[in-house]
């Protein structure tokens, strides 16, 4: 019975605030609403400083299995080749043929010739004789 009086009660006051009735004030509602905030960033400050350390130890193991095979990391890597790259070849007038960007020189009129004589192999003997004359 005592349950049904405080869901009726509970239930009017509602039903006021719905219909257009005056909300009442908590007095406290402010300074609840700060300290929920605040616990707010109290969680999200613990859960970024347990990822931070979570992964700083995954880097640990990683650099135990760099160490152990010798491997390096990917950053590393690449400043090595770019470093590579970038040395001028002792002796040598032109660039490596690495940095020489594709479509540059005289490679693409002996290319077409192959890739056509390439076709020209699987087409059929009467067709070959055409396209050689």
């Amino acid at each position: 019975d005592q349950l049904r009086v405080l869901l009726c009660a509970g239930a009017t006051k509602d039903m006021g605030k719905m219909l257009g009735g005056e909300e009442e004030k908590d007095p406290d509602a402010q300074k609840k609403e700060e300290e929920r905030q605040e616990a707010l960033r109290q969680q999200e400050e613990e859960r970024k400083a347990k990822h931070a350390r979570m992964e700083a130890e995954r880097e640990k193991v990683r650099q135990q299995i760099r160490d152990k095979y010798g491997l390096k990391k990917k950053e590393e890597k690449e400043a090595e080749e770019k470093a590579a790259l970038e040395q001028p070849c002792e002796g040598s007038l032109t660039r490596p043929k690495k940095a020489i960007p594709a479509g540059c020189g005289d490679e693409e009129e002996e290319e077409e010739e192959s890739i056509l004589d390439t076709v020209l192999k699987y087409l059929p003997g009467p067709l070959q004789d055409m396209f050689k004359k």
